[in-house]
């Protein structure tokens, strides 16, 4: 439920919006001006929302108990229940130096970020309060037992992408219908989809980070996959390449292209007068499938630099993605050429606890 606090917000926390950006996601900073001016704004709000909640979880500093105080609060905060600027002067002076400088920044200068988030008409305000409130409470139960031994299986990983990018998925499209009224009458369709476009991202992200996570002692795989494929994931090391892992791996590869693809049908259905809108989400898919298309041609690598694509692949793709935004054709041809040869695993239909949203099976096009 929405508070009482209206504060009405000035140009420079727009301008400082504008700036931190930039300074937590090189990423979101490239394709949120693609985005109508009424969207640029709510969309880039709602990111910095998600990423304050992530910094919660993230500090090692913190004791399970002050991140779970610290992430109800946040939810309060958003809500505008609570004071931003007393929960902003509670927990900055809490971060340490393992938390990055920019994150550090934004938590201080929260109240900021709150003061335009309270602007918002009450659709798009309960969009991002309702992303909040479900992070925050689904994170710390992956974070609090996170180790080297990884999730227990795939239902588990499905969970886990739901909580820190399915539900991202969700807000983004009640921002989108709320702005346009033809994709509003698409939200049914889209609503069937949005969940597996999150879910495509955050896996590609995973296989990626599978040895920088490592590093800080964490693991996102689902055992039983590897176990399956006779692979124990305590066995794990970098430059220490085993077939049975690469089988474990290329089968997650062919389910995040599933996921890949349903993000591809979720973009076509965005009219097409919408090209900011599907420039969006086009970049963002584009990178992540040569990324996959990286990670199935080089499965033994042993740190993410090996499987980053290069400026001129993210050039390329931003170029002719752009060009063939309106063309549902042309970006369908597009889309399987850059995923020829990577494995595909349809997905398969489920209700997960956490959402009552269907996943549907994807299939390649023709």
């Amino acid at each position: 439920m929405m508070g009482s606090y209206h504060t009405s917000y000035d140009s420079a926390d727009k301008n400082y919006q504008d700036y931190i950006l930039p300074g937590v996601s090189r990423t979101f900073a490239l394709t949120i001006p693609q985005l109508p001016p009424p969207l640029q704004e709510v969309v880039a709000n709602g990111y910095l929302l998600c990423r304050i909640a992530d910094t919660i979880e993230d500090e090692p500093t913190l004791s399970i108990a002050q991140k779970k105080y610290f992430s109800n609060l946040f939810v309060t905060v958003v809500a505008g229940q609570t004071s931003a600027e007393s929960f902003a002067c509670s927990l900055y002076p809490l971060l340490s130096e393992h938390t990055l400088a920019a994150e550090r920044e934004l938590i201080q200068n929260a109240p900021r970020i709150l003061r335009i988030t309270y602007s918002f008409n009450p659709r798009q305000r309960a969009a991002l309060e309702r992303c909040v409130c479900i992070m925050c409470d689904g994170m710390p139960r992956f974070q609090n037992t996170a180790s080297l031994r990884g999730l227990a299986d795939m239902e588990a990983m499905d969970q886990y992408c739901y909580f820190v990018a399915g539900v991202v998925g969700e807000m983004l499209t009640e921002l989108f219908c709320d702005y346009s009224p033809g994709i509003n009458r698409n939200r049914e369709a889209l609503r069937n989809l949005m969940v597996s476009f999150g879910q495509g991202l955050q896996m590609t992200n995973i296989l990626k980070d599978i040895w920088d996570d490592r590093k800080r002692r964490i693991c996102w795989l689902p055992r039983t996959v590897f176990e399956q494929a006779g692979f124990n994931l305590d066995n794990l090391e970098p430059g220490h390449y085993q077939s049975a892992f690469g089988d474990g791996l290329q089968h997650l590869i062919g389910v995040t292209h599933a996921h890949l693809r349903n993000a591809l049908t979720y973009t076509l259905l965005i009219p097409p007068e919408e090209g900011g809108i599907r420039r969006f989400c086009l970049w963002a898919i584009g990178l992540a499938m040569l990324t996959l298309r990286k990670l199935h041609r080089r499965r033994n690598f042993s740190a993410s630099w090996q499987v980053k694509i290069s400026r001129r692949s993210v050039k390329t793709t931003i170029l002719l993605t752009s060009i063939a935004a309106n063309h549902d054709k042309v970006l369908t041809f597009l889309f399987n050429l850059a995923s020829k040869g990577v494995p595909f695993i349809p997905l398969k239909v489920n209700s997960n606890d956490s959402k009552q949203t269907s996943m549907p099976q994807a299939s390649p096009e023709k």
